[in-house]
């Protein structure tokens, strides 16, 4: 009875971890009928070679107003990629400009700057922060799962090209996530030693920066489950 248990758990853990991973594609490419239903794959005979390219960030996205801008490549805009297990993104940094630390759980990040000086990290579960200043043609990568973050320290505007191993890696900014939600006021007063009148002025913060950012974010809704603000 205890070998049985034990092969189940197995089993069940191979399940886990296979389900925890995009799966293998079955063909060699499913060009989506429709953002709204990658399911359904068009006849491979009708693809052409515009289905596999895409021209969507030859320019930088707009950062005027926050500062840092993203511009999502995944199956929605870009059909080739479906059912890859890939996806990608382009973020843009004006002097200064801040990706503020963030995590995508469900993917490993590469990240290459195109131009610019980035400072750039990631916190381990030891609380161990990784980071240096990375210059033009550097990369990083960031492991799955775990919280990263960039600003822009030069002087003049960056950019970063990011790739991820998922077609849908997931999106959770931590201001956003803590301060623009709906978390009981009590509970983030004690967890951050805040009182009421601090926590009122990062809410009301927050709140703006999510609904600007929420605007470059549509384009990641769609694939992004948990896409709070932009990447």
């Amino acid at each position: 009875m205890i070998n049985k248990v034990a092969v189940l758990l197995v089993v069940l853990l191979f399940i886990i971890a296979a389900l925890a991973s995009d799966p293998d594609p079955v063909m060699d490419f499913c060009i989506a009928k429709s953002p709204d239903n990658s399911f359904s794959c068009k006849n491979s005979s009708t693809a052409t070679v515009e289905d596999f390219t895409y021209s969507g960030i030859k320019s930088p996205g707009n950062f005027k107003q926050t500062g840092f801008s993203s511009m999502a490549v995944n199956s929605n805009v870009f059909p080739g990629l479906n059912t890859l297990g890939v996806s990608f993104v382009r973020a843009d940094f004006g002097v200064g400009g801040v990706n503020v630390p963030h995590f995508h759980p469900r993917a490993t990040e590469v990240a290459f700057v195109l131009e610019g000086k980035i400072y750039s990290g990631f916190v381990d579960t030891n609380n161990k922060v990784f980071a240096k200043v990375l210059e033009k043609g550097e990369v990083m990568v960031f492991p799955r799962g775990l919280v990263h973050f960039q600003m822009n320290v030069g002087d003049r505007p960056a950019t970063i090209l990011g790739s991820f191993d998922s077609q849908n890696p997931g999106l959770m900014r931590i201001p956003n996530a803590v301060f623009g939600s709906d978390i009981k006021e009590e509970l983030l007063e004690k967890a951050f030693g805040l009182s009421s009148k601090e926590l009122s002025k990062l809410k009301k913060r927050e709140a703006p920066m999510a609904a600007i950012r929420g605007k470059t974010c549509a384009c990641f809704l769609p694939l992004f489950t948990h896409c709070l603000v932009i990447h």
